[in-house]
């Protein structure tokens, strides 16, 4: 093997190639099978469900084109191929879980590519081979779309043959856009660029548009996320109900928010927004704490209610401890409960956790804001502001480090940032701790009860609980609000507790 790679080394001179009579079985590229690996995603992630595969078996790939999707408990990734290849066999099949270190799939690739491919162990090749390795003459690698000899055909113009990072690919798959139709693109070097996709969107040419002229009912797949959603919302039917609704008043709130915006710590706020340094330098004698820089999508230039009652409502998590905590997982969990001896265990946490429902155009997502009593309310609006930026991405940039496997042990959904509606009917779902709260538009309301008889012009909010009737009771549900209710109708408290 050695005398071979000295004997391709000199081939690739220029000089030397005349001296030697070549034929393609004797100079062409040699093969090998190597297996890739599931690589760890996420920290705690142990295994991941293989939800779609993009390639098939025999099926040729390119470096970065996407091998499958992988879910983990609440965030999905995209798995990319790390060289240019042939998939010869699919260890994992779609629906089934792989363990993190177990091989996804089988590939063949060039022998020098292999080389190179440190941190990917060679794999034995399918049992039918009766040699490690072989060599096959090397193929006419595919035209550019921009080759002026380029002529499109079925196999030139497919979606896996054009030029795209995997996000646009994504994209174009959940938009029904097949990229062969666009290529070549106005990125570089032809790639299809995500404003090309929009671009033909925008013209509407896309296959949807032929359906609706034929008149003719559409039967759509359901989406990995929409799916999941689909099994979470059948197991709360598991979970009996208790409903209470109220208003906040957000008078005192308003009224302090614009004070609050301009004492934004510079760091939060975007580089046209910061202020200008201090006259005398607090570092002279001793360097003065520096806070850690923070990515421009979580800075802002002002404050809106949500981060004030998120603090607010930790405030009153600590002061009831049921609402901090989670129904304990049971280890005879595939067990029928009303066949099991255990008694159900709560557990009870030292901090907030409070998970955000949030509405992504891939679908609907929980985040968990960790810690919220130990986060100040400026950073509160800086995390909730980083994590709808992650949210609007394509593919959902979430990751298991804003996903954790155990979640909150509250969720809030802000349902009046979307419409006017005042109260909702949220629903808990397994995993989702013990209560939710949907938050509706604040509005200004004539108040009859207050002013001393006379009524004010107030400005009041709905909010909708539903709460595990398994493990909270109707009075402390209704306590419970009312002890959030004192903290966000006196926001000064806040002040004399420290924050």
């Amino acid at each position: 093997m050695l005398l071979a790679r000295h004997l391709r080394l000199l081939v690739g001179r220029p000089a030397l190639r005349s001296h030697f009579h070549t034929t393609v079985p004797a100079w062409a590229s040699r093969k090998v099978v190597q297996k890739f690996k599931l690589a760890d995603i996420g920290e705690g992630i142990t295994e991941c469900e293989v939800i779609k595969w993009s390639v098939k078996p025999q099926g040729s790939i390119q470096a970065f084109d996407p091998l499958c999707e992988v879910q983990s408990d609440k965030a999905s990734v995209e798995i990319t191929s790390p060289f240019d290849g042939i998939v010869k066999e699919l260890l994992v099949q779609e629906g089934e879980v792989a363990k993190v270190g177990e091989g996804l799939c089988l590939i063949e690739v060039d022998e020098d590519t292999a080389e190179n491919s440190a941190d990917l162990a060679s794999a034995e090749p399918p049992k039918e081979q009766e040699a490690e390795s072989y060599e096959e003459p090397v193929g006419v690698r595919r035209q550019h779309p921009l080759d002026p000899n380029y002529t499109p055909d079925a196999a030139s113009t497919a979606s896996s043959n054009v030029l795209a990072t995997p996000s646009v690919r994504y994209f174009s798959r959940q938009m029904g856009v097949d990229l062969g139709k666009l290529a070549p693109g106005s990125g570089k070097g032809g790639r299809i660029e995500k404003k090309d996709v929009e671009a033909y969107l925008a013209r509407g040419t896309v296959g949807g548009e032929a359906r609706v002229e034929d008149g003719k009912d559409v039967v759509v797949e359901l989406g990995r996320t929409r799916y999941g959603m689909w099994k979470a919302m059948v197991k709360s039917l598991e979970i009996p109900h208790f409903g209470y609704s109220t208003t906040l008043d957000l008078t005192a709130v308003h009224a302090l928010i614009p004070s609050l915006n301009t004492h934004i710590p510079p760091h939060l706020l975007p580089p046209s927004s910061q202020p200008a340094g201090p006259p005398v330098n607090p570092s002279a004698l001793y360097p003065a704490p520096t806070p850690e820089p923070v990515p421009s999508p979580s800075q802002y230039t002002r404050l809106t209610y949500l981060p004030i009652l998120l603090k607010t409502l930790s405030k009153a998590m600590h002061q009831w401890p049921l609402f901090r905590s989670s129904i304990t997982p049971s280890p005879s969990a595939s067990v029928d409960s009303s066949q099991s001896k255990a008694k159900p265990t709560l557990t009870i946490r030292p901090h907030a956790d409070i998970s955000i429902a949030l509405s992504t155009p891939t679908g609907l997502y929980t985040p968990t804001l960790q810690h919220v009593d130990r986060s100040s309310i400026y950073a509160l609006s800086s995390q909730l502001k980083h994590l709808a930026h992650l949210g609007r991405q394509i593919p959902c940039a979430l990751t298991p480090n804003e996903m954790p496997k155990r979640g909150g042990t509250l969720t809030v959904s802000n349902i009046g940032a979307i419409g006017a509606g005042e109260f909702a009917s949220p629903v808990l779902v397994p995993g989702g701790g013990v209560a939710i709260v949907a938050i509706g538009r604040a509005k200004w309301v004539w108040d009859v009860d207050s002013g001393d008889g006379k009524g004010q012009r107030r400005l009041k909010v709905g909010v909708s609980w539903s709460a595990d009737h398994r493990v909270v009771e109707g009075a402390e549900l209704a306590a419970f609000v009312e002890c959030w209710r004192a903290y966000v109708e006196a926001p000064e408290r806040l002040i004399a507790e420290g924050v």
